[in-house]
């Protein structure tokens, strides 16, 4: 049997040129000058003895021997990573490294306490911690620059991804707890209080726009907020009404006293919130984090929930693996 002597920096920068089109970019990706990346592919193609890219095109791009070569080089190279990956993370104890991002909804009290658990069962493990919102957690997540995040559920297809469903989030009207008038009468624009709306960048204020679309409704457009902390003050202050979620209320909870909770007056709708890995995250690692996760989100969103607002029933909970109904 022929034996090869490919190396695999040679066969991640093709694969990274194939995506990028551009030796530069790869070489600002990896550290690398332009030479050292433009030596190896030139010495990939030399040890097969094919042209995999037209170097003359730009951006550059695949022969069609090199769309056969790349099928097989990105096959090779998952196995190997999540191979590496089941390797220095098989049981907690061992893991090395974990690079985890979540959306800004777990920053005040599940965030904290799941980095202090991680660390606990988890000794040896070098930890990158990012807070950003779904979007860019995705693309960090996309670009192999974590390894698992907990987002909004995607709206678009998650392609190679690993997905888990942890929790239905419904949407709720927000109003000051002493505002008289039903809920039904926001979203009829009978209110004199402005409509608070998130950020067109975020995926919530998205889907609560596209819930407005579909039910024909139209509220003047005043306010776009990006930090919930600042939209549920508003409401507090009376400054505001809006439509959120009981995970945003609930970490909002030097508001509570002033902001009142109401069933979403129309047809029901939710947002829906996954962890999602890279395809080479060992599944033991995965299960660490959703178990820890789950626990937190339990203790400090949903028991509040049937306390305070026991109307939610099972709207807010926890999923299945498959759940996502």
């Amino acid at each position: 049997m022929q034996r090869s002597d490919v190396s695999l920096k040679r066969l991640e920068i093709f694969q990274l040129t194939a995506s990028m089109g551009s030796a530069r970019a790869v070489a600002a990706e990896t550290g690398l000058s332009i030479s050292t990346v433009s030596y190896h592919l030139g010495a990939l193609e030399k040890e097969l003895g094919v042209v995999l890219i037209d170097h003359t095109r730009r951006p550059m791009v695949l022969t069609p021997a090199g769309h056969v070569y790349l099928k097989y080089v990105d096959e090779a190279l998952h196995l190997i990573r999540r191979a590496h990956a089941e390797a220095t993370s098989g049981n907690a104890f061992e893991a090395r490294n974990l690079r985890l991002g979540l959306i800004e909804d777990f920053d005040s009290d599940i965030a904290p306490e799941l980095a202090v658990h991680l660390a606990n069962i988890m000794p040896q493990c070098n930890f990158e911690h990012h807070t950003h919102f779904s979007r860019e957690l995705l693309d960090l997540l996309r670009g192999r620059k974590l390894d698992i995040c907990l987002a909004n559920s995607p709206t678009e297809e998650i392609g190679d991804l690993q997905e888990r469903p942890v929790l239905r989030d419904p949407f709720v009207l927000a109003l000051p707890t002493r505002n008289k008038l039903p809920a039904e009468a926001f979203l009829q624009g009978e209110s004199p209080l402005p409509f608070l709306r998130y950020s067109h960048q975020q995926i919530i204020g998205n889907l609560i726009e596209a819930q407005l679309r579909r039910l024909k409704i139209t509220l003047p457009h005043r306010f776009e907020i990006n930090s919930n902390q600042t939209m549920m003050a508003m409401v507090a202050s009376g400054a505001g009404w809006a439509i959120t979620t009981p995970l945003c209320y609930f970490r909002a909870r030097r508001f509570h006293g002033q902001v009142t909770l109401h069933p979403f007056p129309d047809k029901r709708f939710s947002r829906y919130i996954s962890l999602l890995a890279t395809p080479e995250c060992s599944e033991s690692m995965i299960d660490v984090v959703n178990d820890a996760l789950r626990n937190l989100i339990e203790e400090h969103a949903l028991q509040p929930a049937r306390i305070s607002t026991p109307w939610l029933d099972d709207q807010f909970a926890l999923l299945g693996q498959t759940d996502s109904a």
